[in-house]
């Protein structure tokens, strides 16, 4: 296939995992309240989480302002609520770079005031393959049925299960779920990363929204990207069609989304107050057709967000449906802001000079120069009636990066993308250079500098605040008689004498070796996560308010028990043992992850009762197998000790008699394909030269299908250019679509929305004649 038309191309917005610096935080031991029950609006009447970890950031930073004008402004806003970013499997139970969910959720407990309503605002951020058309925030899974099945298990199910504890019933939690994701398989098909990784962030995103939807004091909101990205009119009704079709692929259908956020970990503003009309003309030339705008009539988020909501209740989608604006970075305050409507004749000065997003091109996302801090959130504010807007919300926290200035080395799966090189002519912009800010760190490392160009150019401007005290610059003094008990196998219990300080100790940071493990606001903590019979280092250092740290205390050497002689217990069963893609010679297996009071060390793999391959993840291909033969398999989990678990349910598999894959397996009842009735209605909706064609195919047949085909010709010599919701093929005048894994089953009498966009040369006669299957389909 070609690339896309022109007109459909815009940069994604590459949002970011927060990277959580360990904060010392006072829990206040708070019984679970009832489940309320599910809102309209979970913003209204409630407050919303603080995160200890950006506030204590923005202390610092206030402290190493500028100017105490500045700190001031810095202050003002340390107490605004940001939300959690889940950016990875290890950010559930915490890790190197800040502290697990659990630890967010109970201080959201912990903040909740009486019978007031708190809303927890957490980012679902893992999907395989993440990130398919920008580097700087991609992720740990490949877009494989084993990255998937980790995805399910090790990410999704235990994110579930925490904020399914009733004791955190009483919190409303919002959920982003997945930015950038859906809005790529709308614009960036054309790209190979993104084809290969679009299934799975349709399933991906359709199993996140059932495991949180079935939680009734979670609230989902789907990404969908900016008006920057998706705001032409093509651009956006293929987003609400295919937003509409992954909500009815859930188990609840348009009930598992309860809204939409936009501007997630962009900078586009709320509004563009110069240029009211997108249809305004200067010089007999539309504004909304120069190169800034290309054809775009959303110019900010408040028009996009109506322009979006009224496509989506077309959909299907209720229109109590929400909206969220992320507003975080998009004020455009500062000196640059322009005050006054340009006197230019020429409508590319006249947009250029009345704008207030400063940056050059639309498309540019990463640590845009000039961005300032938006509106301060807030629900359901007033004048944007046709946005049904629930909130302002600030789901990117501020001084948090997009992605490195360069190449830097990490662990996380974060590449490096040029579009966050300030040096780097984008052919991405028009050839301009990106805009973005020098010497950025990793995506979500703490970035002061730009947090304190969003403070100066913020908009509205951060009035308020008090002017810093005199700054302390002494630190504590060092923890002493640091002592360790008697260690387990995988966990030791540390405790130390208090330190002192002028002002006052807030907390102590643990480090193993030279990393630090965690923190705590009393004199002892327990390290967890170690490696049986093992030696460790472990020393403390003590903070206080001005985030002065102290020297190091004693260190104390720490030998882990040895895991067999304290662990007997095996490993629970591996379950949901799968067969994915079979050739004649090979199968690809998957499992749900075991269980185990230790930790599991991996699984073995046995064909029959052979053992023919171990495996540290939750898949396994097996190999060298005979063509036609049928073979059963099961797996067994073990642990450091060697404990063995039972064996897991026996998957049956007939490999094929040639070397072509099979299709991965439907857990479905078998049903006959039908060949009997179907119904086609074929919409087209074109300009230029391009045009975008929708289709609903209906099985009018009495029986279910479990595969579908689609046939049609054009007669004008048009050419698809990319697809959804199908497999596309052209020869010559004939079109194939065929289904994808996610939508073969068709029920009788059930529909399939798909579509795609294509080109013409001037003449675009809709195709009359359809087939389903071999059969010839009615058209409407």
């Amino acid at each position: 296939m070609s690339t896309i038309p022109q007109r459909l191309r815009a940069a994604a917005t590459a949002a970011t995992a927060a990277a959580l610096v360990v904060v010392p935080l006072t829990l206040v031991s708070t019984s679970a309240d009832a489940v309320e029950s599910h809102v309209d609006n979970p913003y209204a009447g409630a407050t919303q989480y603080v995160n200890a970890t950006w506030s204590d950031n923005v202390v610092a930073a206030a402290g190493r302002a500028t100017s105490s004008t500045l700190a001031a402004k810095m202050l003002a806003i340390k107490g605004q609520p940001t939300a959690v970013w889940m950016d990875r499997i290890s950010a559930i139970a915490g890790n190197a770079d800040g502290l697990g969910l659990k630890h967010h959720l109970d201080a959201a407990v912990a903040q909740k005031q009486g019978t007031t309503p708190i809303v927890f605002n957490v980012v679902i951020y893992d999907l395989p393959g993440r990130d398919c058309y920008a580097l700087a925030s991609n992720g740990e899974l490949p877009a494989t049925d084993a990255g998937l099945a980790r995805y399910e298990a090790e990410y999704i199910d235990p994110i579930a299960a925490l904020l399914a504890d009733p004791a955190y019933a009483s919190i409303r939690i919002a959920a982003t779920i997945e930015p950038d994701s859906l809005p790529n398989l709308v614009t960036n098909l054309s790209e190979t990363a993104c084809q290969q990784s679009a299934p799975y962030y349709r399933a991906g995103v359709k199993y996140a929204l059932d495991k949180l939807h079935a939680i009734p004091n979670v609230y989902n909101y789907l990404d969908a990207a900016h008006s920057g990205w998706l705001g032409w009119d093509s651009n956006a009704g293929l987003a609400a069609t295919l937003f509409a079709n992954v909500a009815k692929s859930t188990s609840a259908g348009f009930a598992s989304v309860d809204g939409f956020v936009t501007d997630t970990a962009n900078t586009t503003p709320l509004v563009e107050p110069l240029l009211p009309g997108s249809s305004l003309s200067i010089g007999g030339t539309p504004i909304r057709s120069t190169s800034f705008y290309e054809w775009n009539s959303d110019f900010d988020e408040a028009r996009f967000t109506a322009h979006l909501h009224s496509l989506l209740v077309a959909a299907g989608f209720p229109s109590t449906t929400g909206m969220l604006i992320d507003t975080s970075r998009n004020g455009w305050g500062g000196a640059a802001r322009p005050t006054a409507v340009s006197t230019s004749t020429s409508a590319t000065t006249y947009v250029d000079e009345s704008r207030v997003d400063r940056r050059n091109h639309r498309g540019a996302w990463c640590n845009p120069l000039g961005a300032g801090i938006g509106e301060r959130p807030q629900a359901a504010p007033n004048g944007y009636a046709s946005s049904y807007l629930d909130a302002f919300v600030w789901i990117k926290p501020p001084g948090e990066s997009d992605g490195s200035s360069v190449a830097v080395a990490n662990d996380q799966g974060k590449g490096f993308d040029r579009m966050c090189d300030p040096t780097f002519v984008s052919p991405k912009l028009a050839n301009h250079l990106t805009g973005a800010s020098p010497n950025a760190p990793l995506a979500g490392a703490w970035f002061e500098s730009q947090f304190a160009e969003l403070v100066t150019n913020a908009y509205p401007a951060i009035t308020g605040g008090t002017t810093p005290p005199p700054t302390d610059t002494t630190a504590p003094t060092a923890p002493t008689a640091l002592t360790a008990a008697a260690p387990t196998a995988t966990s030791v219990a540390l405790a130390w004498t208090a330190s002192t300080d002028a002002v006052g100790v807030t907390g102590y940071d643990i480090y193993r070796g030279t990393t630090l493990v965690g923190s705590s606001t009393t004199t002892s903590y327990t390290a967890s996560g170690l490696t049986a019979a093992t030696t460790y280092s472990f020393t403390v250092k003590a903070k206080d308010a001005a985030n002065n740290i102290s020297n190091a205390s004693n260190a104390v050497s720490v030998t882990t028990a040895t895991a067999s002689t304290t662990d007997t217990t095996p490993p629970t069963a591996p379950t949901g043992l799968t067969a994915g893609s079979v050739t004649a010679t090979s199968v690809a297996l998957a499992w749900t992850a075991s269980t185990d009071a230790v930790g599991v060390t991996g699984y073995d793999i046995y064909r029959g009762t052979t053992l023919v391959g171990s495996s540290t993840t939750t898949s396994y291909t097996a190999s060298g197998l005979t063509a036609a033969t049928t073979y059963s398999f099961t797996v067994k989990a073990k642990d450091a000790a060697n404990n063995i678990s039972n064996a897991s349910n026996a998957v049956s598999v007939t490999t094929t008699s040639t070397s072509t894959p099979t299709p991965t397996p439907t857990p479905t009842a078998t049903t006959t394909s039908g060949t009997g009735g179907c119904a086609v209605k074929y919409t087209a909706n074109s300009w230029n030269t391009g045009f975008t064609g929708s289709i609903k195919v209906t099985n009018s047949s009495g029986s279910a299908l479990t595969s579908w085909n689609l046939k049609f010709s054009f007669a004008n010599g048009q050419v698809v250019t990319q697809g959804w919701s199908a497999k596309w093929s052209q020869s010559g005048a004939a079109v194939t679509a065929a289904n994808e894994v996610w939508n073969g089953a068709l029920a009788a009498g059930g529909s399939v929305d798909i579509g795609f966009n294509g080109s013409h040369t001037g003449t675009n006669t809709n195709p009359t004649g359809f087939t389903l299957n071999g059969t010839t389909c009615t058209v409407s």
